[in-house]
């Protein structure tokens, strides 16, 4: 099952969910703000990635900004941040069997799902 982890603010988040209704293919939408995450499934969705868990956070936020800038975390303390402020986590975010992309630009949608 495809998974696309979304936010309906988000231009590029609309964006990759347009690209998946277009393609005619079944998928799940996880609302994530509505739905946190926990520590144990971004893991997941981190590995899925192959990026560290600093590469998906939203630096601009101005919780990043505030709380988290300049601090020297461990991995497990910026994917406990990304739990307790979903807002953190870039998106979207899709997920196809073991493989995952960050949909920006949401090109890299195109690419998973052919």
């Amino acid at each position: 099952m495809i998974q696309i982890f979304h936010n309906p603010r988000c231009s590029k988040s609309r964006q990759g969910l347009q690209i998946l209704k277009e393609s005619n293919i079944d998928f799940e939408i996880v609302k994530y703000l509505d739905t946190t995450l926990n520590t144990k499934e971004l893991k997941n969705i981190i590995d899925k990635l192959n990026i560290s868990p600093l590469e998906l956070v939203r630096k601009g936020e101005s919780i990043w900004k505030e709380n988290f800038k300049g601090k020297a975390l461990t991995d497990a303390e910026i994917i406990q941040a990304m739990c307790d402020y979903p807002k953190l986590i870039e998106r979207p975010i899709v997920i196809v069997n073991e493989k995952a992309v960050v949909g920006r630009p949401p090109n890299l949608i195109k690419e998973l799902i052919q």
